[in-house]
């Protein structure tokens, strides 16, 4: 994926289209990313130990990752991932500027 947590995502598609926000959690089995604050849907919670009141909760459901794209740190746009080859490793880099995200 080229996507990693703690990254900061555009939404190009679906009901939250054109908000940004930070990957809270990323799930590369499902292709899927959770981006706080956003893609909100309720669910109902009985009463137990970890959630004493329980009640209807709003949490973040998980998004597909074709539906986010990443913010570029320098150039601040979203953009394609590409890759670089460093010294010894491999890093993600701005399709835009070129700079080395990683």
């Amino acid at each position: 994926m080229n996507i990693k947590k703690g990254d900061n995502v555009l939404v190009v598609t679906g009901k939250d289209a054109g908000k940004k926000g930070k990957v809270i959690r990323v799930l590369p089995k499902n292709n899927k990313v959770v981006v706080e604050g956003l893609n909100k849907v309720k669910r109902h919670q009985k009463p137990s130990r970890t959630v004493p009141q329980g009640g209807i909760l709003n949490i973040e459901a998980p998004m597909n990752a074709s539906n986010v794209m990443l913010i570029c740190g320098k150039c601040n746009k979203p953009t394609r991932v590409g890759k670089a080859v460093l010294e010894t490793e491999r890093a993600r880099k701005c399709k835009k500027c070129g700079e080395i995200l990683d």
